[in-house]
């Protein structure tokens, strides 16, 4: 298929990349949590070293960001995408088999760099470049199937692990990913040549970041999406024992939690029936759903018909929030230069988002409770709203 072809349409290349995304999001990143009771109990490795290496991967994954995205903005993303999926394909079987802390760490090095080649951040790059006039809807289209990555990977990689062992698990996601994700990204995307061929960049040529660098619109980006992840990550690591501080018992902590990930697909299903909803408006509504969510757990911590419904604002906003992250730059600072801008974005927010837990945890040990914890994601939230607001009256 030609790129002329995929202008016209390009709907199946949408549908298979949508179910790529499921199987990297799925595997690449909400796999690791599972396999840390396993990995514990036969290796008798700490929790802290554990974690230390998402840690790690996630950081990579931000450095990686940016020269990834000016790779796509001059090359396209097939080579980059096709390499991501074969780099998770052989470093699970490579964490199969590791049985040393140092290769762990540098299986998880890897991982960060092919979650910078797979997830969103370069598939938005793609499909903008590709489809123009129609990249939000189809971001959209495409959002709804990794919303359900969570849904579907977390209790099939469960099961895996307690029927079948984690090493067998980990042989599974590496054939998960050579199965869906690589054909898909090898042998479906044709995304080589750029869309104006008449205006050909080399990848010396860093025009469009220093434009960006040199306008007020990208800091304001940059605050909102690093202070939206710090909270987030805040949130989503420290629930469960918010929660239970609050008296919450576990099993309602749970099923408040799980109204999340549906509330995030219901929230992108409401933008795809309101297409016509501007990037603008649809950011004021984000912000806005997000700072009433931190002012409802502000107030009302341990009242739990309070707490759903707080949990499906939330969830609401933060699946409008991923749809923005794809389609406030193009819109506010232009598509040319796409990929690298949004690397560059995305650096100081998966920092923020790799630091979170750790300071929301030391905010708990300083003041020996959750409140001012909470309080701090309703600051991060109302910081990153100002932020939006500030790029977008700096575009005017």
């Amino acid at each position: 298929m030609s790129l002329a072809s995929y202008r016209r349409d390009g709907w199946p290349l949408v549908a298979a990349l949508s179910v790529a995304q499921l199987v990297s999001w799925g595997t690449i990143f909400y796999g690791f949590p599972l396999f840390i009771a396993s990995m514990e109990s036969e290796l008798g490795w700490s929790r802290s070293l554990l974690n230390g290496a998402l840690s790690l991967g996630l950081l990579t994954a931000g450095f990686a960001a940016y020269p990834i995205g000016r790779i796509i903005d001059v090359h396209g993303g097939r080579l980059v995408m096709s390499l991501g999926s074969l780099l998770a394909v052989l470093l699970f079987v490579a964490w199969a088999y590791m049985r040393d802390p140092i290769l762990f760490y540098a299986i998880w090095f890897g991982l960060g760099i092919a979650q910078a080649c797979t997830l969103y951040t370069p598939v938005f790059a793609v499909l903008t470049r590709l489809f123009p006039d129609s990249a939000k809807i189809r971001i959209t289209m495409l959002t709804l199937t990794g919303g359900f990555a969570s849904t579907v990977f977390t209790p099939l990689i469960a099961w895996w692990i307690e029927s079948l062992g984690w090493q067998t698990a980990l042989l599974l996601m590496a054939a998960c990913n050579l199965v869906f994700c690589l054909p898909v990204h090898a042998l479906l995307l044709r995304d080589r040549a750029r869309p104006q061929a008449d205006a050909p960049v080399q990848l010396s040529d860093k025009t469009p970041m220093q434009r960006a660098l040199r306008n007020p619109v990208f800091w304001g980006l940059a605050v909102c999406f690093t202070f939206y992840l710090l909270a987030h990550a805040m949130l989503i690591f420290h629930f469960l024992p918010m929660l239970a501080e609050y008296g919450v018992a576990l099993a309602t902590a749970v099923a408040i939690i799980t109204v999340i990930g549906p509330a995030q697909v219901g929230g992108r299903i409401l933008l795809l029936f309101g297409r016509k909803i501007e990037t603008v408006a649809t950011g004021y509504i984000v912000m806005s759903l997000f700072v009433l969510a931190m002012l409802l757990l502000v107030f009302f911590p341990s009242v739990v018909p309070v707490l759903f419904i707080m949990a499906g604002v939330y969830g609401m906003a933060n699946g409008m929030m991923t749809i923005l992250r794809g389609t406030s730059v193009p819109e506010l600072l232009g598509r040319e230069g796409f990929g690298a801008i949004s690397g560059a974005l995305t650096l100081p927010a998966s920092i923020a988002a790799a630091i979170a837990p750790s300071l929301a945890a030391l905010i708990w040990d300083v003041t020996g409770g959750y409140a001012a914890v909470i309080l701090a994601m309703l600051l991060a939230m109302l910081t990153s709203a100002a932020g939006f607001v500030f790029a977008v009256k700096a575009r005017k």
